[in-house]
Order: structure tokens, then sequence, then C-alpha cells
């Protein structure tokens, strides 16, 4: 067939393509602006609630003990090699099993799986990253350096570049969503996986589209689509909106001390330290619409009941899209979205159970 027929034939789909994107980002950044409008809101009254911190964050000078507790594991640095950049990691247990590789979420690090490191190093190793833009990882500036694409690039050259050819991923929030990618897109790569309070980008679009529930729990996201604005309001009054959502006494860590919590803002409260982050959320609609995608590696997803960011309709979704057996989902009573940290216990058991034939 001639190629100017074709191109003929194809217009009309390209055509309809690039409206519905133009009215999708309309929307977005209209639901931007409101959310924008809404934390200003909020990080003026903190400002208000409390002077004396003033408009800016307080840059940490020092990083909390905690973050060099030795029990955790070894810091080290890989060099990744289709980027050059140089990501920082904790591992422990080399030599004692299979690759456990850990992806955290936002606003995390690495030390958001510190029971799970001291958990299962006796019988993995253990490696729990940094991922790009996060505390002593390389952070680009570019927003394009934060494509969902190159991260899973990332993931590659990190199981690779430790020296195996495959792993069982451990992911939470924005870990799992790279998770859930990174076993669709490099199978060879994941033996097993286990999710954390993250749905895959296909399933979290169309269950959103269906479910104005979903698609107001998730007004933060809305606001981080906006250039400077989030980092300044996300620091405002040394970062009470982060301390918020880290330690609020329902939605927040339970326990979380002192130090623990300084572990996630020191890293930050550097300058630029949430620019790379917030990049992510930045690229998350830039391939919408997706198109629905099978799921065939075998996972074991934990939900929180009572997580205030995702409803537990997501688990249903999320269980239509995978080839029957491969999938073992718990719904975890009373719990929030931060399990791995708030129930390390009940993570652990289930881990254990869905890991005991590769043990054996």
């Amino acid at each position: 067939m001639p190629e100017l027929v074709v191109t003929a034939l194809l217009a009309p789909s390209r055509l309809t393509l690039k409206l519905l994107r133009a009215f999708m980002w309309s929307l977005v950044f209209s639901a931007a602006l409101l959310a924008a409008a809404v934390y200003c809101c909020i990080a003026l009254t903190h400002v208000l609630c409390r002077p004396r911190r003033g408009c800016c964050g307080r840059p940490r000078r020092t990083p909390p003990a905690c973050l060099s507790n030795p029990t955790l594991g070894e810091h080290c640095f890989l060099t990744l090699k289709s980027s050059g950049l140089r990501l920082h990691y904790v591992s422990a247990g080399r030599g004692n099993g299979p690759l456990m590789l850990f992806l955290h979420g936002f606003p995390e690090n690495w030390f958001s799986w510190r029971y799970q490191l001291w958990e299962f190093q006796s019988r993995f190793h253990v490696v729990a990253l940094d991922l790009r833009g996060y505390g002593p990882s390389d952070a680009p500036r570019d927003v394009d350096c934060y494509t969902i694409d190159l991260l899973m690039t990332d993931i590659q050259d990190v199981i690779l570049g430790l020296g195996y050819s495959k792993c069982i991923l451990v992911a939470h929030d924005w870990g799992g969503l790279l998770a859930w990618n990174f076993s669709i897109y490099y199978p060879s790569l994941v033996e097993r996986m286990v999710i954390v309070s993250a749905a895959p980008m296909s399933v979290y679009q169309d269950y959103s589209v269906r479910h104005i529930g979903q698609f107001l729990r998730s007004n933060y996201i809305f606001l981080f689509q906006l250039p400077w604005l989030p980092e300044k309001l996300l620091s405002m009054s040394d970062f009470q909106i982060l301390k918020s959502t880290l330690t609020h006494r329902k939605r927040g860590i339970p326990h979380l001390t002192p130090s623990e919590l300084e572990a996630f803002l020191y890293h930050f409260s550097q300058p630029s330290g949430l620019t790379g982050p917030l990049n992510y959320y930045r690229n998350l609609f830039r391939n919408f619409p997706l198109e629905p995608q099978e799921l065939a590696t075998p996972t074991l997803l934990l939900w929180g009941e009572k997580d205030p960011y995702f409803e537990q309709g997501l688990v249903g979704a999320i269980s239509s899209r995978f080839v029957p057996g491969r999938l073992e989902a718990h719904i975890l009573p009373g719990v929030g979205h931060w399990i791995p940290q708030s129930n390390p216990e009940e993570m652990h058991e289930y881990m254990w159970a869905f890991l005991r034939d590769l043990l054996d």
C-alpha cells in the first residue's frame, strides 16, 4: 500500500490521539492550579502557626546517626553503565543468597527499608537503593532525566552491575510503580516481586478515570506537575508538609522517632534536594493514555486497608490484569500506606512464606 494512502488512513486516529492528549493536559493543569491554591493555604497556615520557622526550610548540616548504623549494611556507590550516573546503596548479606533489591517511594530513601535489611540479610544479598535524584545518588536537574524508561534502565544497570542476572524486587509507592513497569519490560531480570501500596500505571489510569474518590486522593500529584512552586511549598515552615505526611497520627508512620524523621528530611533539606524526586511526578503523564498490559511475574501484593492515598478497589483492578495463579494479594486490616515501616512483622511473615521455595 502506498505510503501516502497509509498516512491518510492513519490521520484521523492520530488527530484523535492528539486531541485526547490535549484534553488530558488541560484537565491536569486545571487540577494542578486548584491543588496549588489548596496547598498554598496549607503551607501559609503552617507558617502563621509557627512563625519562628519562617518561610524556608532549614538545611541540615549533619546527617542523623541512624543513617550510618553499621548493622544495616555497608554504604556503597555504583556507576551505571548506561548513564554514567552514580547511585548510592546500602548492602548486606553478600554471598548469603539471591539478590533482593529494594526500591523506595516518596518522600523516603533507602532508610525506609531498615527493618527488611535486618530481617533478610541472613538468607539474601539485600540491597536498598537510593534512586536517582535521592540522597547521595546523582541528581540531574533536567525533568527529562526522570522518565520511566530511564529509571527502568537504572534498575537494569544496578542488577547487572552488582553481578546478577535476576533479582527479587521489593518495592513501595513510587518504587512499586517502577517495579511493575520493570517486570513488564525486563521480565528475565525479575524472579519474584513484592509490591507494597502501588499499582501499575495503566491500572491506576483506568481506575482513576472511573473512580472520582481515587482521583481526589491523588490531588498532590497534580500540584507536583508545576515547576518550582511544589519545592517552595514543601519546604515552608521547615518542611512541615513533609513532616505532617510522615508523622500524622492517622496517616503517617507510627512511632517514627525524631532521628528517623530527620533521616528522611536531611537530604531533602539540601539545595535542590526536592527537585529530583518531584521530577518523577512531572513525567508521570508523559505517555498517557496507556494501553492495558498483562502481568505475569509471580508477585506478592500487600495493601493497607486504611491507605489514605490508594483505594482498596485497585487491588481487584490489578488482579484482573494478572495471568491466573501469578498474584498473591493481601489487604492488611487497619493498616495504612507505610507497611514496610508500620507493620514490618506482618510484611516479613508474608514474604518468608512467598519466598520459601527459593530457599529450599
